[in-house]
């Protein structure tokens, strides 16, 4: 029998390599910008043509490459970073491997331009599919430029999955970000084909996360609250938002020795220090920077180095809940035990000009007071005798009261209730098996859920104008996923059109919004819901839209209601297809059985 074990060729190595370090574009941008951070970079500039598909430029100032290294660099296991294994575990770079590279080249066309600062030429290397197609001298700036041309072009199974561009536009964006928050003392630029997403220049954290999300969360700087912890175990510092800023969309970011990770352990942490400050379904924003000793982490353990393991992750967990908890509280954000002084005794303060000692109050008592006795034997004067007529002389005439006639009901029968309001919240009615409580809000958003969907799916959609139109500012990733709903909102009734740079003014909404709906929220929440969920528009989007406008209707309906319009509300909810929970699966009704009942008593 012959022999079937054989090495694999390098180009088809650097191609299954490349399949778990370059997934999309953004991975390309990702790997490219760190490789500038660590040559020393002070300004990175990203230029994207048809979302990374035909071309993906980053250029930085850094240090550069000699003739040699620039060679070297696309071979792969090829590093500057470690030399030994124990170097695995000192790591303050954000690239080791030497495998970006060689599987970016296995999978594209790559220019390299690069030059030292003390060479008076540098050099030119040209790759297609991990052969080198040209290398010669060149006149260029001192530093690095990466070209990446047709990505995926000899791997057309996975160009072939690649999303919409403005989907993978998204996806840059991101990544983008996440380098960028974490190094605000380096000035980066992102070009969408001639368009300019994102300038920002060197500023502090602060200043930086300003600039990124701005657009999105205004007075952004306001709303957070600094954090910071120094231990024996590491450092922590960032930003935390304050409670009453939190919505459904807020921004959560973990960052460890420069690198953007995940971590749901820790945001547990961060959760737990806001316990009892949110509102149901909001999130805090939160911009939280590990320093922590590399011998102590392991960030070897996925290739896109996004998720990490630490030594002390337990003892980590408990410094960042407490650190959170103790910010919120030094800037008065958590809640503080406030008496209620009403009716104490105003008490006069003591004037510096009184004279003589202060004497304390003497107590008078009566050594012959009896309680048994029947007459008072108390020796303090007696009030004088008044006739009781003469206290309501000066007092308005009293209502007459009215005694209930006998042998009627209290109420007329047409009239009498048979749904009975509670704490303006619950509905109490009688079942066969018992009482059964409706929660009135959550029955409205189910209720109007299902008739808004209905008129969505019908196309019964008619637009009104708003008498102020409101504008609605995005931030870039979420510009380009509007564009893409944008043609199904218009159908659903908005009217709407661009307003400047990445905005848009709504000047007509569907008719079936109530004048109290809160329009930017919706569509922020419909993207949210489509961006997180990764959903389709048509049937999805009109699901969100129905949600949205239920819960914003809801809300703005919480006044008192007649007996009629308690009934109407329990016939129109068990009129619906699902009546027991709310489109996001919380119970509207709940019974108490009469067995229940009879055991209380």
């Amino acid at each position: 029998m012959s022999d079937i074990i054989h090495l694999l060729p390098d180009a088809v190595a650097n191609q299954i390599a490349a399949g778990e370090v370059i997934q999309r574009p953004a991975s390309v941008v990702k790997e490219l910008m760190e490789n500038a951070i660590d040559a020393g970079t002070t300004k990175i500039q990203v230029v994207i043509k048809d979302a990374g598909r035909t071309t993906i430029q980053v250029i930085d100032n850094g240090k550069g490459m000699s003739e040699t290294d620039a060679r070297m660099s696309f071979e792969r296991h090829a590093t500057s970073k470690i030399q030994q294994a124990n170097d695995l575990f000192s790591l303050r770079t954000m690239g080791f491997r030497g495998e970006a590279l060689a599987s970016i080249a296995a999978v594209a066309g790559v220019e390299l331009r690069t030059r030292t600062a003390d060479k008076e030429y540098g050099t030119l290397i040209e790759i297609a599919a991990s052969t080198v197609v040209k290398q010669e001298p060149i006149s260029c700036d001192s530093g690095t430029s990466f070209l990446v041309k047709n990505l995926f072009y000899n791997v057309p199974a996975r160009r072939k999955f690649l999303k919409s561009d403005d989907a993978e536009m998204r996806h840059i964006i991101q990544e983008f970000q996440r380098i960028t928050l974490v190094y605000p003392d380096i000035h980066f630029e992102l070009f969408n084909g001639s368009d300019c997403v994102y300038e920002l220049p060197v500023s502090n954290i602060r200043q930086r996360i300003t600039a990124v999300f701005g657009k999105k969360m205004r007075n952004i700087s306001q709303q957070l609250v600094q954090i910071e912890a120094k231990t024996a175990l590491g450092n922590i510092s960032g930003f935390v938002g304050k409670p009453e800023f939190a919505t459904k969309t807020n921004y959560q970011y973990f960052f460890v020795n420069g690198r953007y990770m995940r971590h749901p352990y820790f945001h547990k942490a961060v959760m737990q220090a806001y316990e009892r400050m949110l509102q149901p379904d909001t999130n805090p924003s939160y911009f939280i920077f590990f320093d922590i000793d590399p011998a102590e982490i392991d960030v070897n353990i996925h290739p896109t180095k996004t998720e990490i393991k630490f030594e002390n992750e337990r003892d980590l967990w408990s410094i960042l809940m407490i650190c959170v908890k103790e910010a919120l509280g030094k800037f008065n954000v958590a809640p503080s035990i406030d008496f209620d002084t009403e009716g104490l005794i105003d008490m006069p303060p003591i004037l510096s000009h009184q004279q003589g000692p202060i004497e304390p109050p003497k107590v008078q008592f009566n050594p012959n007071y009896n309680p048994f006795k029947t007459e008072s034997t108390s020796t303090y004067s007696k009030p004088t005798n008044t006739p009781w007529e003469t206290l309501y002389t000066n007092r308005p005439e009293r209502e007459q009261s009215v005694e209930m006639p006998q042998n009627q009901p209290l109420f007329d029968e047409s009239a009498r209730a048979d749904v009975f309001p509670y704490k303006n919240r619950y509905l109490l009615t009688t079942v066969k098996s018992g009482l059964m409580v409706v929660d009135r809000q959550r029955a409205m958003e189910r209720i109007m859920f299902e008739r808004v969907l209905q008129q969505l799916e019908l196309q019964q959609c008619v637009s009104q104008q708003t008498l102020f139109p409101e504008v609605l500012e995005l931030t870039p990733d979420e510009q380009l996923l509007f564009q893409e709903l944008l043609p199904d909102l218009r159908a659903l009734g908005f009217d709407i059109e661009p307003f400047g740079k990445q905005a848009y003014s709504i000047n007509g909404v569907p008719a079936l919004m109530t004048d109290e709906s809160d329009i930017l929220g919706v569509l922020h929440a419909m993207l949210t819901c489509v961006s997180d969920k990764n959903r389709r528009v048509h049937t999805e989007l009109y699901e969100s839209l129905a949600y949205e406008v239920a819960k914003s209707s809801a809300r703005n309906k919480q006044k008192t209601m007649a007996v009629e319009e308690m009934n109407q509300l329990i016939d129109s909810l068990f009129a619906c297809q699902n009546p027991n929970v709310t489109p996001d699966g919380k119970v509207i009704v709940t019974i108490i059985a009469d067995d229940e009942l009879d055991k209380r008593f």
